[in-house]
């Protein structure tokens, strides 16, 4: 990219690469002087309707881990240092909504954690490269340590 990155969506899931993750995505933020958002995503939560077993209404639930997203990832920012940087909570596929969200905001560089188990997904983790094969701009995958 000749001019450096305008605008970096750092992508979360609150698990132990959240910290390291974020502050890479930070410093580009800064070397570049870029705007940075924040996105998580609360995936749909599987309500299998041909099932015997009958689950209870899950009327709230979502709900519920939207608001506790929210209140993470307005953690998150303050601990960074950014409390003002817009914050996405998203309902869905993560995958799906990293990418609408990257274009949507018109994003020029994603940064996701790397946390994978096996193949592909084992080098950079199953989002990561999910988000990397579909990404309309740059993706950095950052290794977690953990």
């Amino acid at each position: 990219m000749a001019d450096g990155y305008t605008h970096i969506l750092l992508a979360v899931d609150f698990s132990p690469a959240t910290e390291p993750t974020a502050r890479r995505a930070l410093d580009l933020a800064r070397l570049y002087g870029a705007r940075l958002s924040l996105v998580h995503v609360v995936e749909y939560l599987p309500v299998a309707m041909d099932s015997e077993l009958m689950l209870p209404p899950m009327a709230g639930v979502e709900e519920q881990l939207m608001e506790n997203a929210r209140r993470q990832l307005a953690k998150l920012a303050e601990r960074l240092g950014i409390a003002d940087a817009p914050r996405h909570v998203e309902l869905g596929s993560t995958k799906l909504e990293i990418l609408r969200l990257s274009e949507a905001e018109r994003v020029d560089l994603i940064v996701v954690g790397s946390h994978g188990r096996h193949g592909l997904a084992r080098m950079l983790g199953s989002t990561a490269s999910a988000v990397l094969h579909g990404a309309h701009c740059d993706v950095l995958a950052v290794r977690a340590a953990v």
